[in-house]
Formats: structure tokens, C-alpha cells, sequence
């Protein structure tokens, strides 16, 4: 349930002075008083405008996730960080789930959805003009790569031939000794 700020200061201030404030319909007492806490903990840490709604979420670098990550790892309680943060403790908590399962690359934002199957629709990439001392390195390294290449189709005829004189030389070593086999059965 969404509630206004001007709800949320009344039910702050109620609870200051020791009263519950009087829980809505379709809601337990429990909840409704454990969301009452946690104001008064974010007007405590953050000034009253933290129970204000934000217009638009807040979008948080990998930098600061870390940060907040950093403190729940460092011991303190995932609640309170969340809460001088300003945040919901629930995604401080994926933060760090996240971070303990893919490290530093957990926390960085990922594109979310479906890829899409439309040509147009992905970025052409167009690669920037290369200089001329790019241009001479590429000419240079295309070369090398081509002179690897002849150098290794060398080496594998080098090592078939190898391959195929040995299966030679033993073929024709089994063929000897059957032949003086035979030779020694009819003796």
C-alpha cells in the first residue's frame, strides 16, 4: 500500500508521543507497525523529505553499490545501511547476494528484456578511421599472422610425414615377423 507523505508524518509524530496511529483495512497491525518503525528510523537518519515519494527512482552506479555492499560485508547490518542509504533494505539485500555470486560485475546494471530480432532495430557499430600508424601496424600484423599460418602448415606436413613413415616402417616390421612365424611353423 502506497501512503502519503502527510500520512507518514502524522503516523511518525503519533508514535513519537507513545500512540499508534490507527491501521488501514487489509493490513496486519504487525506490518503496519513495523512500516511505522522503519519511518521514524528514515526521518531519524535522512531528514522528514526521506518519506516523501520520489518522482522518478533513483538510478545508483556500480561504484555505490559497492559502497553499500562494502558496508554490509564489513559487518555492519543490512537494515541500517539500507536505511542511512535511504533505500529498501530488500534490494540492498540483492546487491549483496548478487555480488557474493558474481563479484564486482553483479552490481554493474544490465540491459533487461528480450533481445530484439529486428536488424534495424540493434546499433550499427561504425568502427572510427584508423590512422596511418594503425594502418601500418594492421599491414604489419596480417603479415605475421599469414607467416604463422605457412609456418604451421609446415609443421603438421612435417608431422604427418613423420606419422606416415612410421606406420610404414611398422607395418612393414609386422610383416616381417609373421613372415618368419610362418616360417618356423613349418620347420
Amino acid at each position: 500500500m502506497r501512503y502519503s507523505y502527510e500520512f507518514k508524518r502524522k503516523c511518525v509524530e503519533l508514535y513519537r508521543q507513545g500512540i499508534w496511529a490507527e491501521t488501514p483495512d487489509g493490513i496486519s497491525d504487525a506490518r503496519f507497525r513495523k512500516a511505522i518503525r522503519d519511518w521514524v528510523r528514515l526521518e531519524e537518519e535522512n531528514g522528514p523529505e526521506a518519506l516523501r515519494h520520489r518522482s522518478k527512482n533513483r538510478e545508483w552506479t556500480a561504484e555505490e553499490r559497492y559502497e553499500l555492499v562494502a558496508q554490509v560485508l564489513a559487518g555492519q547490518s543490512c537494515k541500517s545501511v539500507a536505511i542511512s542509504a535511504g533505500i529498501n533494505d530488500g534490494m540492498l539485500y540483492q546487491w549483496v547476494r548478487k555480488y557474493k555470486l558474481l563479484g564486482y560485475n553483479g552490481l554493474v546494471n544490465m540491459k533487461k528484456g528480450r533481445p530484439s530480432k529486428e536488424p534495424e532495430m540493434k546499433k550499427k557499430i561504425t568502427p572510427a578511421p584508423l590512422t596511418e600508424s594503425e594502418r601500418e601496424e594492421l599491414i604489419r600484423l596480417r603479415a605475421e599472422v599469414e607467416y604463422m599460418r605457412a609456418e604451421n602448415e609446415v609443421i603438421k606436413k612435417e608431422i604427418a610425414l613423420r606419422e606416415e613413415k612410421e606406420a610404414a616402417r611398422l607395418k612393414a616390421k609386422k610383416q616381417r615377423s609373421s613372415k618368419n612365424s610362418v616360417a618356423k611353423d613349418t620347420n
